[in-house]
Parts: structure tokens; C-alpha cells; sequence
């Protein structure tokens, strides 16, 4: 005979101390964790509340990850590839986050989306996550912006940017923890220097972001805690970072904060014409350190995609990938870094064939306690 399963007396729940039903739900799975968010105000208060989600199981590794595609055409919809069991899904923003057709996804961090609202002046950043969203209105008006780049903190985030028309040039940084923005003037270094691909972001290493400059080449660094701007390839400077011969192009790629580990991939060749592609890393002292070469069928697959146009190469980090794309093309080379190959992502198969350009590819990472 089963025994009757005793239920808790409703009147011993009521009387149970809060933290002490806190620490009970904290065994909760995230699934069943947003269901109850429903239930009650204090319920859905825990999402938003840092000492409880630091308490639960709630992490990246509870979701699947993501490389989302944003495209002028997608609207309220984004294409995204689960990198976790290598199929593709759609993802449909809920009724509550909907944008204006003219919205545009900039950059994405731990979580967290930035998206660029032109007819209100602002950027909106927001987690799919938790549905919770955060409207900054533009440090000023009109406000051409370029190389926007969203770095999550452990306190929050921060949101950098050029101002692109004016002189002297200016950053601007917009800190979540104060909800503020602040301003640094670009002593020294005109913004022409950081124009060599206008869709890679800023690379966030060891507190400062890192830009790569057209030819000549080097590489540039802005210190988000100070607002100063550095040039590690100087004499007298720790981290030369001096550049590998024979460059044509290059992008930096961060792999988080797995390792901190700082790569370059770029071109080699001669007369802006490449004949191969390699990866280094930077070792000890600023030198790189040469890991992989693209094989030569995907090199040369990936060279004819671009025309040699290399302003529309960008890469990103992603979850042991460093993915290399092109913003004329639908397609995402990649490099797994644990088992040293390259591979073509598979191409969606829901994407028209008359989309040719505006390819803006992500790393889509849901987290509970990204906060806006």
C-alpha cells in the first residue's frame, strides 16, 4: 500500500522566515524559477536581486549559447544558432521588449543586448532573460556615434563610444552603476586611427578596450577607469605588442574571462592582397606567438567572400570560438581553440538568398543576473 503523501501545512509556510524561503528556492531550477515570477511581487523581485541569484544554480551554463544574427531585414525576429546542440532557432522578442523597425542591435555582453533607438534618441539595453529593460537617452544631441562597444563589470556595465563629429574627437562612457555618462577628450589620437573596420567593436583586455588601426598598423588601448588612451607598441611601454610582418589586415579577439587570453588574426600578404591566414597569441612580454594558419581552401573561400575588402571583416569571442565573419556574407568562419580546427558554421536555412549584406553576427549568452 503507498502511503499518502502529507502535504505542509499552509500556516507553517506563511510563518517561515524570508531568507530562509529564499534559500529554498534558490534549489530551483531557472525554468521553474521565471514561472513563479508570476506568482507574486516578492518572487519576481529575487530575478532582480543579486544576493539571491549569487545563491542559486542560476548561471550561463543553465541555458544554451547563442551567436545571434541581427540584419536590417529581421526586425522583431533574430536567427540564432544553439552552439550548445548545433541546431538553429528564431528568436521573437516578447510583446513587452517590441522595437521600432529602425532599432539596430549594436553590441552584446554577458546576457545583456544594446540596441541603438534613433526616433527616441536613446539605446536600450535589456535581458531576454529576466524581460527587463533600461532606455539611456544620448549624452547629446545630434549624436553621430561610432565603434559602440558594451563591457559587462561585476557591478554592473558600461556602454563606450566615439562622437564622431566634432573636434577635438570625444569618447564618451556611460556607467550602469551610476547611470551616468562621462566625457574624455581623444588627446592625440584622431579618430581617422581607429577607422579600419567599422564593425568591429572595442576588445575588452585586462580593464581597457583594444582598437587596431589602419595602415600603418598598431594597436591602440583606452583605460575605461581613467579615460586615458595608450599606445602599447611604445618603447618604454611593458606590452609592446609589436605587430607580426607582412599584415594586411588584423582584428583582436578576447577570449573572455575563461583565461584572458588576447589573440590576433589577419592576413598576410603583400601589396593589400592576402595570401593566407594566421592566428597568434599574445605570450610574455608583448611578443605573438604564431597558433594555427587557416587552411587554404577556407582561406581562399573566405577572401573571395570580402573581395579583399577587409573593412566589413569582424570577429568575436564565443564560447572556445573565435569566429571571423563578414558583413557581406551569411556565413561564420571559426576556429575551435581546445581542438585546433577550422570549421564553417552551417548557414541558416530560414535566411533569403537575396539578403547580400548587413550580416551582424553576436554571442548570445542568457544569464539570470545580467542587470540593467
Amino acid at each position: 500500500m503507498v502511503p499518502k503523501r502529507r502535504e505542509m501545512d499552509p500556516a507553517i509556510w506563511s510563518r517561515l522566515p524570508e531568507d530562509l524561503l529564499d534559500h529554498v528556492l534558490s534549489f530551483l531550477p531557472p525554468k521553474m524559477l521565471l514561472k513563479l515570477r508570476s506568482t507574486c511581487k516578492h518572487f519576481n523581485s529575487l530575478l532582480f536581486s543579486p544576493s539571491f541569484l549569487s545563491k542559486t544554480k542560476c548561471s550561463s551554463s543553465a541555458f544554451s549559447c547563442f551567436i545571434l544574427l541581427s540584419h536590417p531585414q529581421c526586425y522583431d525576429q533574430y536567427p540564432l544558432y544553439d552552439s550548445t546542440h548545433g541546431t538553429w532557432r528564431r528568436l521573437s522578442l516578447p510583446y513587452s521588449l517590441l522595437l521600432p523597425s529602425a532599432a539596430t542591435l549594436l553590441s552584446s555582453s554577458k546576457g545583456l543586448l544594446c540596441f541603438s533607438l534613433p526616433s527616441s534618441s536613446s539605446f536600450l539595453v535589456c535581458n531576454l532573460v529576466t524581460l527587463s529593460s533600461r532606455t539611456i537617452d544620448f549624452p547629446t544631441y545630434p549624436f553621430d556615434f561610432e565603434l559602440l562597444t558594451l563591457v559587462s563589470t561585476p557591478s554592473g556595465y558600461k556602454i563606450f563610444m566615439l562622437f564622431a563629429k566634432s573636434f577635438p574627437n570625444y569618447a564618451f562612457v556611460y556607467d550602469s552603476t551610476d547611470q551616468s555618462w562621462s566625457k574624455f577628450d581623444i588627446d592625440g589620437f584622431p579618430l581617422t586611427i581607429l577607422s579600419q573596420s567599422s564593425h568591429q567593436e572595442g576588445v575588452f583586455y585586462k580593464g581597457s578596450l583594444y582598437f587596431t588601426t589602419p595602415e600603418p598598423f598598431s594597436i591602440v588601448r583606452f583605460d575605461l577607469e581613467n579615460g586615458i588612451w595608450e599606445t602599447p607598441n611604445d618603447a618604454n611601454d611593458h606590452m609592446t605588442m609589436m605587430l607580426p610582418h607582412e599584415l594586411t589586415f588584423f582584428r583582436l579577439v578576447n577570449d573572455g574571462e575563461e583565461s584572458n587570453r588576447l589573440y590576433l588574426i589577419g592576413g598576410v600578404g603583400r601589396n593589400g592582397i592576402s595570401t593566407t591566414m594566421k592566428l597568434w597569441e599574445l605570450g610574455c612580454g608583448g611578443n605573438w606567438i604564431e597558433v594555427e594558419r587557416v587552411p587554404e581552401m577556407m582561406c581562399r573561400k573566405f577572401m573571395s567572400v570580402c573581395y579583399h575588402n577587409y573593412d566589413h571583416v569582424y570577429c568575436f569571442w564565443h564560447q572556445g570560438m573565435i569566429c571571423v565573419c563578414c558583413y557581406t556574407w551569411p556565413e561564420i568562419l571559426y576556429y575551435n581553440v581546445a581542438r585546433r580546427t577550422w570549421h564553417w558554421l552551417p548557414s541558416c536555412p530560414s535566411l533569403p538568398h537575396k539578403w547580400s549584406c548587413g550580416f551582424r553576427w553576436f554571442s548570445f549568452l542568457p544569464h539570470l543576473y545580467a542587470l540593467v
